[in-house]
């Protein structure tokens, strides 16, 4: 208990977290064959893209999965401010164990297919071209296939798909025609793996004790050996990132390739990303008060989920994470974060539905989409007003990206379109030489952002080199544990120079 009057101790724990910049996603899925390759392309896997890219608007995959009044993922907050899971109480867990009707079925995904390539070989001479005929992995009889893991792809403003994506609920019709309309229609991509959560609600759910956070990193991860395939998991991730293997009846997940991390590598589906959009580094936060700042109404979740992360500069903060058994070397990786820069020193990145409160550790940065042609003649009076009068009018709307990243908070994607637009401007004197240096300082005074922070943003932005998109500690788990160090970079400073088992939470 915490004495009146004295300040609550703080629990710093250490995570693994990510950045994706959307404005150079591409949409090529190199992310997801690359990751397909290596953990899924199996048995009983077949339907599972632990790295998935969709189309916005569209219902994406599994279908609809951002609609928790059907799936009933995440947390809640009841009557009486108390935080629980929406997916199961005390009372409805065990019942659930054997039906739940808020879970997807293979439909909602879909049904995964080959070819039978044989054919085009063993097809008897004649004049038609022959054709591999499609059967599915599962049965191994013909399918017509009408779904797949990325169908709507490129197709925004399909009424089947756009449409139907929940996060147009809180637009206007006028906003809705504008984004929907064949004459100015817009799409984004938005990569999905597991976001590693501070606060997982598969990690509560889970009645076996399979799934677990792990201490030094953060990454979540599941018991293989502990799961019962109960799948409470699968119904409490409201990103629907955890998978049922159908042949060995086990949940499994994406593990942000944690042999990868161990060893200083990059996960697979970062090292292949074309565009350069991934970026990684630690960020340190406050675990003592997860639960009291996910009780906050939906469009303060941005702010109070970024209280929690602590400064790795601050004297008090290093001091307590040393003792909490966090080792300096990944302190000195917190403080080199490109992930830190993006979330709290520029306020750029912004976590993916922070209204489902589980404290997503993967944030986004949105895409600053071209303009329509009737805005351009105001951009080019180079002030301010018109400037972000156009950001207003944009061809995706606010209220479109404020339902994706901040809960319905209109004026913090504004803040962020603003500096990304200011940015913009700023490389485009230095580029073009069109823009006179007064327009520009009044669009950085009016964005909050100085030159030195435009230049930064720019460069971390246009021209990362993988030292600066990917600042993890390079050691290896093992030799953390056996408490030996033999990193030639190290030279004894990461904390493990000495003979000695650290604490697990670093």
């Amino acid at each position: 208990m915490v004495t009146k009057g004295k300040k609550k101790p703080m629990d710093v724990r250490a995570q693994t977290a990510m950045v994706f910049h959307l404005d150079k996603c591409i949409g090529c899925h190199t992310c997801s064959i690359a990751c397909k390759n290596i953990w899924t392309d199996r048995s009983g896997a077949e339907y599972m893209w632990w790295n998935n890219v969709e189309t916005k608007p569209g219902t994406g995959y599994p279908t609809l999965w951002e609609d928790q009044l059907n799936y009933k993922g995440g947390w809640e907050l009841t009557k009486d401010n108390k935080l629980q899971l929406r997916s199961q109480n005390k009372k409805t867990a065990i019942p659930k164990l054997f039906y739940n009707p808020n879970q997807p079925n293979l439909d909602d995904y879909y049904e995964p297919w080959t070819y039978r390539y044989n054919d085009l070989f063993s097809a008897k001479a004649g004049e038609d071209q022959p054709t591999a005929i499609p059967v599915s992995q599962i049965t191994g009889k013909y399918i017509d296939i009408k779904s797949g893991p990325n169908w709507d792809d490129d197709l925004s403003g399909s009424p089947v798909y756009a449409e139907n994506d929940p996060n147009l609920k809180n637009l206007t019709d006028e906003e809705r025609r504008a984004l929907l309309g064949i004459e100015q229609i817009a799409m984004m991509y938005l990569p999905r793996i597991c976001n590693h959560c501070a606060n997982p609600s598969c990690v509560a759910s889970c009645p076996s004790g399979a799934l677990y956070k792990r201490g030094e990193d953060g990454v979540v991860l599941i018991n293989q050996n502990l799961c019962r395939g109960w799948r409470a998991c699968v119904v409490a991730c409201p990103y629907k990132k955890i998978y049922f293997n159908w042949q060995t009846g086990k949940s499994e997940k994406c593990i942000l390739c944690y042999p990868r991390l161990e060893t200083g590598q990059a996960p697979a589906c970062f090292h292949s990303c074309v565009g350069r959009i991934r970026y990684m580094g630690v960020l340190l936060y406050d675990a003592s008060r997860i639960e009291e700042a996910m009780k906050v109404p939906d469009k303060s979740l941005v702010a109070s989920h970024k209280s929690l992360l602590l400064d790795p500069h601050d004297p008090e903060v290093i001091s307590t994470a040393q003792k909490n058994g966090i080792s300096p070397e990944i302190i000195a990786s917190a403080q080199n974060s490109p992930v830190w820069n993006y979330v709290m020193k520029w306020n750029l990145a912004l976590p993916l539905h922070p209204e489902f409160r589980t404290l997503p550790m993967l944030y986004y940065v949105p895409p600053l989409l071209p303009v329509t042609g009737k805005q351009i003649d105001s951009l080019y009076e180079h002030k301010p007003e018109s400037l972000f009068r156009a950001i207003k009018e944009a061809r995706i709307s606010i209220n479109f990206l404020a339902s994706l990243f901040s809960a319905g908070n209109i004026e913090i994607i504004e803040s962020v379109m603003k500096k990304l637009m200011a940015v913009r401007y700023f490389k485009r004197r230095d580029s073009l030489g069109d823009i006179d240096q007064n327009s520009v300082k009044k669009i950085l005074d009016e964005a909050g952002l100085t030159e030195n922070e435009a230049e930064e943003i720019y460069k971390l932005t246009a021209l990362p080199d993988k030292y600066r998109r990917y600042a993890m500690p390079p050691i290896q788990r093992e030799e953390a544990i056996e408490g030996t160090c033999s990193t030639e970079t190290c030279k004894g400073t990461c904390g493990f120079g000495e003979t000695r088992t650290p604490k697990r939470g670093g």
